[in-house]
């Protein structure tokens, strides 16, 4: 029989990921996701090495945007850099939310697209045609396993370093994204899209395994930038994916249809 153990995202998780050529069984961790933006949204994601060197990975999410695709990732580094969840300290221009850009210099740029088909790589960042959709009560649930030979280097043996960030807001109230609450998504234009609600791409839930510091500031800030900012290497390769944000784009443009007259 195959043995199975969920253990919780304590620092001593560390110590199961210390020697993974020396375990028999499919280890897992759990990561609590909770809300950002205040956003009400909460969740829980659990981690799963298998013994053949697999990622499964499962979400399951409440109080999400409902009937609404929500791009999500594993973000941080294997190169021990202290990235952590934000907090509100990281809306850096005062309007109330943490940004997309904001927020990648707290979490750490984008390790794994959590995509529910084909690519998982960065590129796949903004492709929110095969990200996961909540359903007509916010609900999101995901499961996917990621196969060893597709896993960035590394990943297992850091899994304690990284963190899940799921993104899309309400923060109006009205059910949808729009442009009404918090207007364009500068990120969305930084790698070419027009049109796409802030609210489709600033965070909304964040979880930490386990190994973050909390409250610090993390060294080097995003792997590929300097901490400043999420530069324009690391913008340029969400540029792949952000057509896939057009459908976004279509679906606020049908919201905001009138009904035809009869």
């Amino acid at each position: 029989m195959r043995l199975s153990r969920t253990l919780l995202a304590l620092p001593a998780v560390a110590l199961v990921f210390a020697f993974p050529g020396a375990a028999h069984a499919d280890e897992s961790v759990q990561v609590k996701l909770l809300d950002l933006n205040e956003t009400g949204a909460t969740g829980t994601a659990t981690l799963t090495a298998t013994n053949d060197g697999d990622l499964r990975v499962e979400i399951k999410s409440q109080g999400m945007t409902p009937n609404s695709p929500h791009a999500q990732h594993i973000h941080g580094s294997v190169d021990g850099m202290d990235f952590h969840c934000p907090d509100k300290s990281a809306d850096a221009d005062g309007n109330g939310f943490v940004s997309t850009e904001e927020g990648l210099k707290m979490y750490g740029d984008i390790f794994i697209s959590l995509t529910t088909t084909g690519d998982m790589t960065k590129a796949s960042g903004l492709a929110v045609d095969r990200m996961p959709t909540a359903d007509g009560d916010g609900n999101l649930t995901y499961a996917r396993t990621i196969p060893a030979a597709e896993l960035p280097a590394g990943t297992i043996e850091h899994l304690k370093d990284l963190h899940i960030v799921q993104h899309g807001i309400d923060a109006n109230d009205n059910g949808k994204y729009d442009m009404e609450a918090l207007g364009e998504s500068t990120f969305a234009k930084s790698v070419g899209v027009n049109g796409i609600p802030a609210e489709a791409t600033d965070p909304a839930t964040c979880g930490m395994v386990s190994g973050a510091a909390a409250g610090s500031v993390p060294a080097g800030g995003v792997a590929t930038g300097d901490g400043s900012s999420a530069d324009s290497a690391s913008l340029g390769r969400y540029a792949a994916g952000g057509a896939a944000l057009l459908g976004i784009a279509v679906l606020v443009g049908l919201r905001r249809r009138p009904a035809r007259q009869s």
